[in-house]
């Protein structure tokens, strides 16, 4: 039988918040006595636009643009009631 666990994805245009967030919610398991696995960085999703700068003329002028996505993954295994209960708030 396996052990149930808590599975908890992130994602974010910011790695500061995103690493800033996982880290609470590591403090606030293992304060509560479960065992975490993580954070995993998870491959970052780059997304890139192409727009022209002007709407008629000069058509090979041109502005890219990206958004990346930051990803991380985060196991809480074997969680209590109160791990479950301090995730919450």
């Amino acid at each position: 039988m396996s052990t149930p666990r808590i599975r908890i994805r992130l994602k974010g245009f910011d790695y500061r918040v995103i690493d800033q967030s996982s880290a609470d919610i590591v403090e606030t398991a293992k304060r509560s006595g479960a065992r975490v696995s993580g954070p995993v960085p998870l491959p970052t999703k780059i997304e890139k636009l192409t727009v022209n700068r002007s709407v008629h003329v000069n058509k090979k002028s041109m502005d890219q643009f990206e958004v990346r996505t930051h990803k991380r993954l985060i196991d809480i295994i074997e969680p209590t009631a109160a791990t479950v209960d301090e995730l919450k708030k």
